[in-house]
């Protein structure tokens, strides 16, 4: 070995709000249902997946960027209600 220490991996993501990377555990996943975006608490909805910071900031970047649309790569329902309200709630 090369003396260097190993570490476990921690993966990484991009918040699609502000374009910094963060540990996956960091960020909140948005997915898709219904054609609205929705807080993917689990991890488990189906479909592709975006990332972003728990904070209204990142959020209103994302929408006012139309990211959205791009990370889920299809047309996404403008309504984000739902995901405004959880952000809402988490952030300190």
């Amino acid at each position: 070995m090369s003396g260097r220490t190993l570490t476990p991996a921690c993966p990484e993501r991009t918040c699609i709000g502000c374009r910094q990377r963060a540990a996956k555990s960091d960020l909140l996943r948005v997915a898709v249902s219904g054609g609205a975006c929705v807080p993917d608490l689990r991890g488990t909805l189906p479909g592709r997946g975006a990332y972003l910071h728990p904070a209204l900031a990142c959020l209103d970047l994302a929408v006012r960027r139309r990211a959205f649309a791009r990370a889920f790569r299809g047309p996404v329902a403008p309504d984000t209600a739902e995901l405004r309200r959880y952000v809402e709630q988490a952030a300190p």
